[in-house]
């Protein structure tokens, strides 16, 4: 019998530009996120013993979670618009204004809350915009390049970190114009009239109506595949860091003191990673017990995490605190979690912006409730106890999600079926470029190799039945095919011939 298909990740062109302009693009977004999340102040609700710890993260992850269900009930058109090129510079000045708000609006409550509205909201947008980015992007060449972005922010958050000049930092504050200017000469955003391949010139002009703003229940059904195993996984990992947060610090004092030596040790995972990608990539596919490429890295990034949850009380003393080092896996895990949804998305079909704001919602989720048993934990436990409590409550749930919830084996039958997928794009391509294929008619041709009815590509192109039929005819003439089946027996030989079969 065969053995299963691997993840075959691809090196070898990752010094393309559009490779380049990914990696340095996603590394301004994350880096904007570093400085944001871990080196700013640890500023909270109230004072004394009942002061509420992190409160400027809560309500960041809150308002981002709110940008991420607007997503996901909205209808096609109106996510569309949500992230079309034209909004992606207004998103990185309210990214800008929202992190030195706390200087403008002060370091109250209302600071915080005025700061986490401004920030949340469009750094979830940013966030689902470049998960649309990356979707649209093979997954062999797209996970090797989220890797390396997260190294290279890393990077510049630590180097930003010790230069020895007072408000250094602030630079980190401009990253979401990169962000932005790289996004919008990406794929889909690169081009003209929109950010979806829904959209393209023989669509016409379109008004909305109120009717536009809803999903429909079908539509519902195609944004909730993922796995409600690998969902839950993901809440408790976000669970995890959550608790983690709330002792790492005291308010008024640095968010993540040690934060420097979790950025190296994630320069040092991300290292690793591409290694082990490497590694799984060249390796062969003749057994059935062959683990794909991401199998090692999950591991990987679990163990980090564990090892900091028990260097706790072991580590502090000689300045290299556990915390550091369970923040780094976790950094770590996230961008695993980030090849994950990607890959969600290749296998569902979905558009990978829903693919990772209903991940990224649940991982925040999981934070946000992490945050505040954190804070009721220290308001019980006597001060000395409550670090170690956190740290075994803590370890205890991201054991949970390893062992029982997101498991080496769910990950596995994942990443070792995806390249089919990517063969799949590969030859729709294939075919649009050797036989002359307008940009309509390559739209249109995956949804027909796929057995989509003229009704519904019609219904998913925001065109007329009539149209889509006045183009399959000129692709059966073009490809020299004779109806549906044959053209699907062209891209079937196509797939086969691109993997080498």
């Amino acid at each position: 019998m065969e053995g299963p298909v691997q993840l075959g990740l691809r090196f070898d062109r990752i010094t393309e530009p559009s490779a380049v302009r990914a990696i340095l693009g996603f590394a301004c977004n994350q880096g904007f996120v570093f400085s944001l999340f871990y080196l700013g102040a640890n500023r909270a609700f109230g004072e004394g013993e009942f002061a509420f710890e992190r409160a400027d993260l809560l309500l960041t992850l809150a308002f981002m979670v709110l940008s991420f269900a607007l997503l996901r009930n909205a209808s096609p058109r109106a996510r569309d618009a949500l992230l079309s090129r034209t909004l992606l510079w207004c998103y990185a000045g309210l990214l800008v204004l929202g992190s030195v708000v706390s200087s403008l609006a002060g370091t109250g409550a209302w600071g915080i809350v005025v700061e986490g509205m401004l920030v949340g909201v469009p750094a979830g947008l940013m966030l689902a915009a470049w998960g649309r980015a990356f979707g649209v992007r093979p997954v062999d060449r797209c996970v090797p390049e989220v890797f390396v972005a997260a190294a290279v922010a890393a990077g510049l958050c630590l180097a930003f970190s010790l230069v020895p000049i007072e408000h250094a930092l602030l630079v980190l504050k401009l990253l979401p114009l990169g962000s932005a200017f790289a996004l919008r000469g990406l794929e889909p955003f690169a081009r003209e009239g929109g950010s979806s391949s829904r959209k393209g010139p023989s669509a016409g002009p379109q008004s909305f109506r109120f009717g536009d703003l809803v999903a429909t229940r079908e539509q519902h059904d195609e944004t909730a595949r993922l796995s409600k195993k690998i969902i839950a996984g993901t809440g408790l990992f976000g669970l995890t860091a959550g608790f983690m947060e709330t002792f790492a610090s005291d308010p008024g004092m640095a968010s993540t003191p040690a934060f420097s030596a979790s950025l190296l040790l994630l320069v040092l995972f991300c290292a690793a990673a591409l290694q082990l990608i490497s590694g799984g990539a060249s390796a062969g596919s003749d057994s059935a017990d062959q683990q794909g490429p991401l199998d090692g890295v999950y591991r990987l990034a679990v163990l980090v995490m564990m090892a900091g949850f028990l260097f706790v009380p072991v580590l502090g003393s000689f300045g290299v605190p556990g915390e550091s080092i369970m923040l780094a896996g976790y950094l770590g895990l996230t961008y695993v979690l980030v090849s994950l949804f990607l890959v969600m998305a290749k296998l569902t079909g979905q558009d990978a912006a829903l693919s990772f704001a209903r991940g990224f919602a649940m991982l925040y989720l999981g934070e946000m409730a992490g945050i505040a048993l954190g804070n009721a934990i220290e308001l019980f436990e006597p001060v000395e106890q409550a670090p170690y409590a956190i740290a075994a409550f803590a370890g205890l749930a991201a054991l949970y999600a390893y062992l029982f919830l997101f498991t080496e084996r769910d990950f596995r039958a994942l990443s070792v079926i995806v390249r089919d997928a990517d063969r799949f794009d590969e030859a729709c391509r294939a075919i649009s470029q050797d036989h002359g294929l307008s940009k309509r008619e390559s739209e249109i041709l995956p949804l027909a190799l796929r057995g989509r009815t003229g009704e519904r590509i019609a219904g998913e192109l925001f065109i007329s039945k009539s149209t889509v039929d006045t183009h399959l005819r000129r692709m059966y003439a073009k490809t020299g095919t004779h109806g549906r089946q044959e053209l699907i027996d062209l891209g079937e030989r196509t797939v086969r011939r691109l993997g080498g079969k």
